[in-house]
């Protein structure tokens, strides 16, 4: 006969030795290290411009392609490809959380994700002339799984760190991201920069730079697979007791699971605050992730820039970001973590407004409006990510995040929808487009401004931190 299972612990205890916490806490950091080469490198910088250009040239007589059976503009391919990835993700990335939560086995969950995620990244290698079809496929693929893979990293935050200590040890892991991926598009700007001078056309030289990606992505995967432990929670707040690690059966961890995930979406009820705050979260990164995923194609598009001036600009956005992402999380836990985010939407509203008015072919003003984006960009994540823990219930860290993360690193639904409207229905006129993102801002700064954060994390059951 079952019995039942003891009370989780208290969200964020810390291991027991805290050497092993600290080595625990560093291969965590090196999953962020890992992973955002595909965002910096693919999403950013390579893929956007080198998809819409492959539909272009592949364009029919009347300027349009054919995507199952409708004809959209080419420039709208990219944006509808990232929509149709974050759609799958509104299910399956609740449910990858579920599916964590219910069998315990986070790191082997994470790493299969991971490599689905790293071996599609390598096959972009592939796409080539008419292969837009193959390459918007694959890149749907490998942008769900690297949610999915980070809806399980993020749940072992509460794991690794004291309510606290949340914002520090964010702030490192996505400051760990930065420094990774600026390293590797720092290789990849010299491989475009003198692609023929090693026998390599421009076209060849941007596979070669998405494969490596995805190669970087495999490797360092490695560390944290090897360093982090699974957690056994306890008992789900359904009341029944879900297997012990290592021995839920597949099948019936999966159909508990999508189970459990409509009892987690139910339950928001009795947690309005957490709610309200994905809400918030939902409407003003999705914003974040369009602006940051489609700035290289706006300054193809709209700016005339060439490509080694947009990798230039982003690989200076990683570099300032690692910086930005520390400086930000000091300033949260100095004026609190609500405060410093509003405060840096208010920078993100600018920018876009602002975006529309460079002028074409101005390398110096798209470097400068760069400069305000990585200045904001880690610690507005890094914040929300930590804030967030605060308004978990204990033992749903996986699952909660799985509804965080439809809206986290490359999963801007709404946005790139919104852009690809935009962009469809003004024939391609990415300044006008742009303008459709500063709703994503105001409504999300206001959502969050009337936000009770104290009152929602006792709701949740947790501590509430000396600064929030």
């Amino acid at each position: 006969m079952a019995t039942t299972p003891p009370a989780p612990p208290p969200s964020g205890t810390p291991a027991a030795d805290p050497a092993g916490l600290r080595r625990e806490r560093r291969a965590w950091y090196f999953y962020d290290w890992a992973n955002s080469v595909f965002y910096t490198s693919v999403i950013s910088v390579f893929f956007g411009p080198y998809l819409t250009a492959l539909a272009q040239e592949g364009a029919g007589p009347g300027g349009r392609i054919g995507v199952l059976g409708l004809a959209i503009d080419p420039t709208a391919l990219y944006p509808y490809a990232t929509s149709v990835s974050v759609l799958l993700q509104l299910v399956a990335l609740p449910a990858v959380g579920a599916v964590a939560d219910y069998t315990g086995r986070k790191r082997e969950l994470m790493g299969l994700l991971a490599y689905i995620g790293a071996f599609a990244t390598m096959g972009l290698y592939f796409v080539e002339g008419s292969a837009y079809m193959l390459g918007a496929g694959l890149f749907v693929l490998a942008n769900l799984t690297f949610g999915a893979s980070v809806v399980v990293y993020n749940s072992f935050l509460p794991d690794l760190a004291q309510p606290d200590e949340r914002d520090t040890v964010s702030s490192r892991g996505w400051a760990m991201g930065y420094l990774g991926g600026a390293l590797l598009l720092s290789l990849h700007l010299v491989l475009y920069l003198f692609h023929g001078g090693l026998g390599l056309d421009q076209g060849h030289a941007v596979r070669i730079a998405m494969a490596s990606a995805g190669v970087w992505w495999a490797v360092f995967t490695i560390i944290p697979l090897t360093r982090l432990r699974n957690r056994y929670r306890g008992a789900v707040l359904t009341g029944t007791r879900p297997a012990e690690p290592g021995r839920a059966g597949g099948g019936r961890a999966v159909a508990s699971s999508f189970g459990q995930l409509w009892y987690t979406v139910r339950s928001l009820r009795a947690y309005p605050r957490t709610l309200v705050f994905l809400v918030a979260y939902i409407l003003f990164n999705d914003g974040i992730q369009t602006v940051i995923a489609f700035s290289a194609t706006f300054a193809d598009q709209a700016l005339g820039l060439g490509q080694e001036v947009q990798i230039g600009a982003i690989l200076m956005v990683q570099f300032v970001a690692f910086g930005g992402a520390l400086v930000v999380g000091a300033i949260g836990r100095r004026l609190g973590t609500k405060r410093t985010i509003l405060g840096s939407l208010v920078v993100w509203t600018a920018v876009v407004a602002v975006a529309p008015l460079l002028s074409e072919g101005s390398a110096v003003q798209f470097f400068i409006l760069a400069f305000f984006i990585a200045i904001v960009l880690g610690g507005t994540q890094a914040l929300s990510r930590s804030l967030f823990s605060h308004l978990i219930p204990r033992g749903k860290e996986a699952e909660y995040y799985g509804l965080y993360e439809i809206s986290d690193k490359g999963s801007a639904f709404l946005g790139s929808l919104a852009l690809g409207v935009a962009l469809d229905a003004t024939g391609g006129d990415y300044r006008l487009a742009i303008l459709s993102l500063v709703a994503f801002f105001v409504l999300g700064f206001a959502v969050l401004a009337f936000l009770g954060v104290s009152r929602g994390i006792r709701e949740a059951g947790n501590t509430v931190p000396e600064r929030i």
